[in-house]
């Protein structure tokens, strides 16, 4: 036990014990000391007299009693007006609970409890001055120096031992006096306390209370607004220990939960300036979407709050949480109803004690004399003065006749605390009950065991009790001495109830238990209003969360060919697959190839058919005429070459369009560039024959070489072999197999993506595969144009000249349009289009140019299909000497005509 040694070297100015004249009084002395020792002015003590106003009732262990009695007084003044909840009451409930322990057979058993209590006044320094009169036995004096005038010792009272106390109300009142009551091991039990420092057992090791301290609140607050789907809110605290550290202890358990976000914590000073809630109201507006306000405050600031609020013209706007300070009380409301409509508010559990109701109301001034407060009260209540001694009679107010009854004449409503006030008294009686069976087992009263009761032990028994209290339920503490979390749920309803109040709508004991369909909002609304910093995304928009804020976010729509991944994150679809409609996910692409129903396939088709009809035609007239003059003067084996080749090519225009399959693909490996070198082989060959048969005639009568019918065919398929060799090493290579192209048809919109179905045949190996035709029928085109000059009656030069001429005008023309389009959507429509319409004009230029004037003279014209008279190499080779004579002399006279010109100068 901790003892401050003082010493008292002053006289006192009267002698001791016969009487004043002769007495000393020695007793302030060492409480000045300590409250010097403590830092605290005396004046306040001095104006107090020598022993502080308080309520003393005789026992045989003596508990101290903290009570607000009245409230802060102003400037200079301790005390202010009486409260006659929060004060009368509550102390009052001490008193019925020493009766009822007192009279208890069962408990302290030949043991009266006593009390010594005492009024804060509301006021932290001004408690801490009065509960010294607790500590003042415990103070070990030296006094061998004081001797009265007679030189006698002193005669000096010795003071009553206080076991341990009751309060205090407030929690900076109850940290200052803990803080003295630790240093003389004087254990403390709160019955109103909540502040989350007092849990801190290295500072406050011998406080306890029975009421939850406000980090339970906090979390039932958190789970309240969870409940309700609010992450944005924004907090208001009074200035003092219990609104900011029950607003802390709120943003710490908030950020260990996470999804809870703090727009605004706002603090109202002690003493608001002129406006002072007109600027917070602003504050909180500057986060207009943070509707929800958790308000720990005391009643006068909620009060103001409100006002505010309405005179903004914001009912409506805020969704307050309040603690229990607002709890279920109808004074910081008062006027402030529709402002303060569909507040949840959060108070300790707790019932009414019908024994205190009947305690209380039968009280009077004649039955209550240990109240030395309670005739203050009585005046209070019935708004009548008492006429008392040196107090002068206020003539506007009427006189109390002392016959008034308590809630008879009177309103009265038990103050929610009273439970707690009469828990903590019993804890005490339990504790002190326990200590004596377990120290002073057997004996009658207080054994020397307990004399004097040991603060540091007490404290254990008193951790140690578990009882079910006034109200039924468990009483008990855990480690840091802290009351089990038990809290009523309220909610402050106007619309559609035929109780305008508050209406009780859970309870939370440990986990939160919200009847939300019994919650009403304004105007009677039972949607819960939102207080959030941003709405929830639309399906297929992400979070672009504001740095700082996690409960902030803006939202952005996953374009293109993203999905949402999840809340926060886009990602791309795979690349044979597109967004769904609501981005969600991914979904196959389709597939399409070029059908035979389309547009682009129903022009080449069309042609093509007209093209076999013809070729068809073509070589069954040159079968049924095979030894007509005219079908064995055009060489009959080149021209069935070249007409299956032609054929062939229009042909390939429906392996085209077909669907893509490894045979069709093989097939049009095969086919797109044969049909053509089939055709430009045979052409060349023939315009090879024409050119080397009349240069050799230019020089001699002998025939050229390799130009038989035999040779011209071998001749041919040697080229056509060349073709056929490299499609079969193309084969071996790359197989033929058909591919999805996703790549084609992928434009911004994924609603229009499409794989597209084809053979592997890119861009690159389609020139490659018609290559080496262009190439046939580029030589052919250059030896046609040699051959341009040979007679007209001899040979096939000039339709073979205009049909490569034409020819290199349609394929000039189709490649800026085939390679053009590479980049369009509707690509593989149009490079197929324009491949097929391409060569099926060229095969038509071939057949129209070399035979279907043959076909139309052998059936039209068969007067014309007679034998020419055959001329040998040599009658042909003097023709072509002839001709070409003919030509020079041609050229040689019309030069000399152009010289014989008349000299018209003379």
């Amino acid at each position: 036990m901790a003892k401050i040694m003082t010493s008292q070297s002053h006289k006192s100015q009267s002698c001791c014990g016969v009487g004043p004249p002769f007495g000393c009084h020695v007793t302030t002395f060492p409480r000045l000391l300590l409250m010097l020792f403590l830092g605290l002015s005396p004046e306040t003590w001095a104006q107090q007299g020598t022993q502080p106003h308080s309520i003393k009732i005789e026992g045989d262990i003596t508990l101290g009693g903290l009570f607000p009695v009245h409230s802060r007084g102003p400037a200079g003044v301790p005390c202010g007006e009486i409260k006659r909840e929060k004060g009368i009451h509550r102390m009052e409930a001490m008193l019925y609970a020493l009766d009822q322990i007192n009279s208890d057979p069962d408990l302290l058993p030949n043991i009266t409890l006593g009390a010594r209590i005492l009024d804060t006044c509301s006021r932290d320094t001004y408690a801490l001055e009065q509960s010294l009169t607790f500590v003042q036995a415990l103070i070990q004096k030296d006094n061998s120096d004081v001797r009265c005038s007679n030189g006698e010792p002193p005669i000096i009272p010795k003071p009553e031992r206080v076991v341990g106390v009751i309060g205090a109300s407030g929690s900076s009142v109850s940290i200052m006096v803990a803080n003295v009551l630790r240093l003389f091991a004087i254990p403390q039990i709160s019955y109103a306390s909540t502040a989350p420092e007092l849990s801190d057992k290295s500072r406050y090791e011998f406080f306890s209370r029975v009421v939850p301290p406000d980090s339970y609140q906090a979390q039932a607050m958190v789970d309240i607004v969870k409940a309700m789907g609010w992450n944005y809110v924004s907090t208001l605290a009074s200035e003092g220990n219990y609104g900011e550290s029950g607003v802390d202890a709120f943003l710490q358990i908030s950020r260990e939960a996470g999804g809870l976000c703090i727009a605004q914590s706002i603090k109202i000073p002690r003493e608001p300036k002129p406006g002072g809630f007109d600027k917070i109201i602003k504050r909180l507006m500057e986060t207009s979407n943070a509707r929800g306000v958790i308000i720990f405050a005391n009643e006068d600031d909620i009060r103001r709050v409100l006002e505010a609020a309405k005179k903004a013209n914001l009912t409506g706007h805020f969704l307050f949480v309040g603690s229990d300070s607002w709890g279920a009380k109808s004074s910081p409301i008062l006027d402030q109803e529709d402002v303060a409509e569909g507040a949840v508010t959060i108070l300790p559990k707790r019932a009414s004690i019908d024994g205190f109701d009947n305690y209380f109301t039968s009280r009077s001034l004649e039955n209550n004399r240990r109240n030395i407060w309670f005739a203050e009260y009585w005046e209070d209540d019935f708004k009548c003065k008492l006429t008392r001694a040196g107090i002068k009679y206020d003539l506007g107010r009427r006189k109390c006749t002392g016959e008034e009854r308590i809630a008879q004449e009177s309103q009265y409503e038990q103050e929610g605390k009273v439970q707690f006030v009469i828990d903590a008294v019993y804890v005490m009686a339990h504790a002190l009950h326990s200590m004596h069976l377990d120290l002073c087992p057997g004996s009658m009263g207080v054994c020397e065991k307990m004399d004097p009761v040991e603060g540091s032990k007490l404290l254990q028994y008193i951790r140690s009790v578990n009882f079910n209290g006034s109200a039924g339920t468990g009483v008990m503490f855990n480690e840091n001495g802290d009351a089990p979390g038990r809290y009523d749920i309220f909610q402050f309803q106007l619309s559609n109830t035929t109780n305008p109040g508050y209406r009780c709508i859970g309870q939370w004991t440990n986990y939160l238990r919200l009847n939300a369909e019994e919650m009403q909002w304004s105007g009677g609304d039972s949607a819960v209003p939102d207080s959030v910093c941003s709405f929830p995304c639309e399906l297929g928009e992400r979070k672009k969360m504001v740095k700082g804020v996690p409960c902030c976010w803006h939202c952005e729509l996953c374009d293109g060919y993203q999905y949402q991944l999840d809340e926060l994150n886009c990602d791309m679809c795979p690349f044979d697959m597109r967004p769904m409609s609501n981005r969600t996910g991914c979904r196959s692409t389709p597939i399409i190839k070029l059908e035979w129903s389309s547009p682009w396939a129903i022009i080449p088709v069309f042609l093509a058919v007209l093209g076999i009809l013809a070729t068809s035609g073509c070589i069954i007239t040159f079968i049924r005429f095979n030894n007509s003059p005219i079908v064995r003067a055009s060489g009959r084996e080149l021209s069935y070459v070249l007409l299956t080749g032609i054929f062939l090519i229009y042909l390939i225009t429906f392996l085209m369009i077909a669907e893509p399959s490894a045979p069709v693909c093989a097939f049009r490996r095969l086919l797109l560039g044969l049909g053509m070198c089939i055709t430009y082989s045979a052409m060349l060959t023939k315009t090879n024959r024409i050119y080397r048969i009349f240069e050799q005639g230019k020089k001699a009568v002998t025939p050229p070489p390799f130009i038989s019918p035999a040779s011209q065919l071998i001749i041919t398929f040697i080229l056509i072999g060349v073709q056929l060799l490299g499609v079969f090493i193309w084969f071996g290579v790359v197989p033929p197999h058909t591919i999805i192209d996703y790549e084609e048809q992928h434009p911004p919109n994924p609603e229009f993506a499409r794989g597209v179905l084809k053979c592997d045949m890119s861009d690159l190996a389609l020139v490659l595969c018609l290559s080496y035709s262009i190439v046939l029928m580029v030589t052919c085109t250059v030896y046609a144009i040699k051959s341009r000059g040979v007679p007209e009656t001899f040979n096939e030069a000039k339709p073979i000249g205009f049909t490569m001429y034409t020819t290199c005008i349609v394929w000039l023309a189709f490649v800026p349009i085939f390679f053009g389009t590479a980049q369009s959507t509707e690509k593989m429509f149009i490079q197929t289009t324009t491949l097929t319409v391409s060569m099926s004009l060229s095969a038509t230029v071939s057949l129209g140019m070399l035979y279907i004037p043959k076909v139309y003279v052998i059936i039209f014209l068969p007067e014309q299909n007679v034998q020419k008279r055959k001329r040998s190499f040599k009658a042909v080779a003097s023709a072509v000497t002839t001709q070409l004579s003919q030509k020079e002399d041609k050229q040689n006279g019309e030069s000399k005509s152009s010289a014989i010109v008349p000299d018209r100068s003379q």
